[in-house]
């Protein structure tokens, strides 16, 4: 066990902390303790007087360093159409192809996955059915009757489904609408800010504008047909500029929430995030998060996902081996049949788990769920943010390695500061922040 990859001191406005890895813990220190702490560290020892915090008294951990067995699944995204209508200049995805042929899943590959997520779930079980692309409104017809098919079927088995679509919002129709609005659905709609800033990156096939079709089919959701929850994802580049004022023209769409995915891996000529851009990239996320910070402060809304979804997690003492549920509870299904790991790694061979007709590979399964454990990653097993961040998305390392470390570090321990502080002048946020700072679509 090393010592800097059990606890790290962490300095807020609100005092002087101590952050212990395994549990995800917090505790406020007082400055000769953080010292004496962070000299045993630059010896490379623990210190003996928070060895009884650290389990060192006989304690179980909370994070096993065993790998879990893998679990029913609970949830699974059907990649409805390997195929898109637009050309981001960013899309690992071939613009939905995954380097292959554009494809569209049938209705009995897709009825087929629905039936193995309900018959294999524990009973009365809560399931998330997800609609991918690619564009999922290519294959339009397809995500009609499958929501209604698995909403049904689900319901009888004694489940309780929910479902999520991701979409660029350009070819959303009025009918389309009223189905994301009548069934539990969470969108995510794909802009990456105000018309400039989006069609630099984002475009329809001939260089058009995509973003005054993106608003048109927003407008559709939040004015019409208002879905369970919508948020906005941007993806933001070296491109992007400054963070800040992207955020405050997502929130005046009235979406639930909005928040960043930087570039990291995408095809040859984009430019995508590197050591120093970086370093750039994260001082923009925490002016937006201190922005956010100061209006939870004055009891407003200002919804930035990144932020309010690490206050969270760091609130419920979020601890994790893994960086997310693919292989685990999670799956997509391509549009043959193929089950892989999620819907950023179809078509990836490495990270293929049987498909429909002979099912979960689950030899498959439990290697990648052994080789994949956060402790048994270099160099993760020595890095204090590991259990928050899991090791960092499998598509992106697989691609570009562990540039981005740095930069969660970074936006963790930021985050980490700005709960201690948050703590202490906005107690009630951490309770319920939607009742606390209004209604859905409400950000002011």
């Amino acid at each position: 066990m090393q010592a800097e990859a059990e606890i790290r001191v962490v300095r807020s406005a609100a005092g002087t902390h101590l952050f212990l890895a395994d549990g995800s813990r917090l505790f406020d220190i007082d400055d000769d303790t953080a010292r004496g702490i962070e000299a045993d560290l630059a010896r490379g020892r623990l210190p003996e007087s928070i060895s009884g915090l650290l389990g060192g008294l006989g304690r179980r951990r909370y994070i096993s360093f065993e790998p879990i067995s893998p679990p029913a699944l609970r949830s699974i995204s059907l990649n409805v159409a390997q195929a898109c209508n637009m050309s981001c200049g960013y899309c690992y995805a071939d613009r939905g192809r995954f380097g292959g042929n554009a494809s569209l899943m049938g209705e009995a590959v897709a009825r087929h996955a629905v039936d193995q997520l309900i018959d294999s779930a524990p009973a009365n079980s809560d399931l998330v059915i997800g609609f991918m692309g690619g564009e999922p409104f290519v294959n339009r017809s397809l995500v009609h009757e499958i929501t209604a098919y698995a909403d049904n079927r689900a319901r009888k088995a004694g489940h309780r489904p929910r479902f999520s679509l991701t979409t660029n919002a350009t070819l959303l129709t009025e009918a389309d609408a009223e189905l994301l609005g009548r069934y539990p659905f969470s969108v995510t709609v794909s802009l990456d800010g105000d018309a400039a800033t989006n069609d630099r990156q984002r475009r329809l096939p001939g260089r058009q504008s995509a973003y005054e079709r993106t608003i048109n089919g927003l407008r559709l959701l939040t004015d019409r047909h208002r879905p369970r929850h919508i948020s906005i994802r941007a993806t933001v580049s070296p491109l992007s500029g400054a963070l800040l004022p992207l955020l405050e023209h997502f929130f005046s769409l009235g979406v639930d929430e909005a928040g960043f995915a930087p570039v990291l891996a995408a095809p040859t000529g984009f430019p995508a995030f590197n050591g120093a851009s970086l370093v750039e990239f994260t001082a923009e996320m925490i002016a937006c998060g201190e922005h956010a910070k100061a209006a939870i402060s004055g009891a407003r809304r200002f919804p930035f996902s990144n932020f309010e979804t690490a206050l969270q997690e760091i609130h419920r003492g979020t601890h994790r081996p893994y960086p997310c549920g693919a292989g685990a509870g999670y799956m997509s299904v391509g549009s043959k049949g193929d089950y892989f790991a999620c819907h950023r790694l179809v078509d990836d061979a490495e990270f293929r788990f049987g498909d429909l007709e002979s099912g979960l590979n689950e030899t498959r399964r439990s290697v990648h769920l052994r080789n994949m454990h956060v402790d048994r990653q270099e160099p993760c097993k020595s890095c204090w943010a590991r259990y928050l961040c899991g090791g960092g998305c499998y598509h992106e390392v697989a691609r570009r390695g562990r540039l981005g470390c740095d930069y969660i570090r970074a936006w963790l321990e930021f985050c980490l500061a700005a709960y201690a502080e948050l703590s202490r002048s906005a107690p009630g946020y951490f309770e319920n922040p939607d009742r606390h700072f209004g209604q859905p679509g409400a950000a002011r």
